[in-house]
């Protein structure tokens, strides 16, 4: 009997395989429009509509930074219909920034696929007399507390950069909170704020017209945007490595026939020229994972950051 159930079972996915998708699939943007995540969403939809010949939508689902709609998909049907772009954020922070996250990033998920990374540059105002990251932290030694940084919300990538670099470098710094890299901005610009460790397209521009200095980038590698800039690990700080990243995600127990369809569609997808050209002329560094090597990614991201986030000193909310 336990045969012929495993029988019925394999074949009710591959007869869901062959005919997924044959209604439309949403895809879940946990945070509002206009954010990373929203842009993976819609290049995803644009691309995955055509090929698999069912519209593709995104549907933003923000609140409780990206709690919210990361909670409705661990808890929909498993059967592709519902997807997820998950990240860094709600895949490896907020497990170690939430005390009820009502969800687990790897048991109640599986990856499809990874899209890409991108970094954080630590930018500072112009005439601030530190010309590297090594004369910077002198300087903070030397000077506890007097050097501010800004951060752009908790929990975001901007706030755990800050909190690596006081971390790792051992320095005292003021944290200024911001509503966003807008307003903080404004005040670095004005000298009003010393420091901000800021996503590296966005910082690129500010970058360039000398209106601020770059010291250092997050990644494992350095960021094409800013080929001259060195990395953290490469000016002293090993350590201090960021990469935030995204990707395709759906429910837990969704057959495997069905991930793969989605699977062939999303790579098919990332393999176009101009899809390679309109991300990395944008800052994004196109990852490329089998399955395992995606599951054992996100399964160490998911472990690794809670840990690091506790050690940097954040208690869950």
């Amino acid at each position: 009997m336990r045969l012929i159930a495993a029988s019925l079972a394999l074949l009710a996915s591959l007869a869901s395989a062959q005919d997924y998708p044959n209604r439309t699939v949403r895809i879940i943007v946990p945070s509002a429009p206009g954010g990373g995540y929203d842009v993976i969403g819609r290049l995803l939809a644009e691309r995955l509509s055509p090929d698999l010949g069912q519209a593709f939508v995104v549907e933003n689902r923000p609140g409780g930074g990206t709690l919210v709609g990361t909670q409705a998909v661990a808890a929909a049907a498993p059967d592709g219909y519902t997807l997820l772009i998950g990240g860094l954020a709600n895949m490896a922070f907020n497990p170690g920034l939430h005390k009820e996250v009502r969800y687990d990033p790897v048991k109640d998920f599986v990856p499809v696929a990874m899209v890409g990374a991108f970094t954080y540059a630590l930018v500072a105002r112009k005439d601030l007399p530190a010309v590297n990251l090594r004369q910077l932290i002198d300087f903070a030694h030397t000077n506890p507390g007097k050097l501010s940084i800004a951060t752009s919300g908790i929990g975001t990538g901007q706030h755990v950069s800050a909190l690596m670099l006081k971390r790792f470098a051992n320095v005292d710094l003021l944290e200024v909170q911001y509503k966003g890299a807008q307003p903080a901005y404004i005040d670095l610009l004005a000298g009003r704020v010393d420091l901000f460790f800021d996503n590296t397209t966005t910082a690129r521009p500010f970058i360039a017209d000398g209106r601020v200095k770059a010291y250092v980038t997050s990644g494992s590698v350095r960021d094409s945007l800013l080929p001259d800039v060195p990395t953290a690990a490469e000016a002293g700080l090993p350590d201090l490595v960021l990469d935030s990243w995204l990707g395709l995600f759906a429910p837990a127990k969704t057959p495997q026939s069905v991930i793969a369809r989605l699977r062939g569609a999303t790579l098919k997808g990332l393999a176009d020229p101009a899809v390679r050209r309109r991300l990395e002329a944008t800052g994004w560094r196109i990852i490329s994972m089998s399955p395992e090597e995606t599951r054992d990614f996100v399964k160490r991201e998911a472990e690794k950051w809670p840990a690091l986030l506790r050690q940097a000193g954040i208690q869950p909310e």
